[in-house]
């Protein structure tokens, strides 16, 4: 017998969401849109493509990867209230997202 133990699972998880960030931050530095668009527009242009309709999370993935966005930020809109996942197992835009977006809208 060798000796070795399984690694910590929730420990290589949370690893590997550092290297995410840290892999977004790095191409969010490098990237011409960086410059280009704020935070908040790239906010804008995610949930007015979405629209109403209902997405995969590989579709949805590929709608945040569009916008510069890393795909796991999905999760984070889920627990922020900016997304849910309905029963036909779909992402969609919440209520709260389409009023921000109508609000950021009016603002012009």
């Amino acid at each position: 017998m060798s000796g070795r133990t399984s690694p910590d699972l929730a420990l290589v998880a949370a690893a590997l969401r550092q290297i995410s960030r840290g892999f977004a931050a790095l191409a969010d530095a490098v990237s011409p849109a960086s410059e280009e668009t704020t935070q908040e527009e790239r906010y804008r242009a995610v949930l007015a493509e979405w629209g109403d309709r209902g997405l995969t999370r590989a579709e949805a993935s590929a709608l945040f990867r569009r916008h510069g966005f890393s795909p796991q930020s999905a999760g984070g809109w889920v627990r922020g209230e900016w997304l849910e996942t309905r029963a036909d197992g779909l992402r969609y835009l919440t209520e709260r997202s389409r009023a921000w977006l109508r609000e950021v809208d009016d603002r012009g």
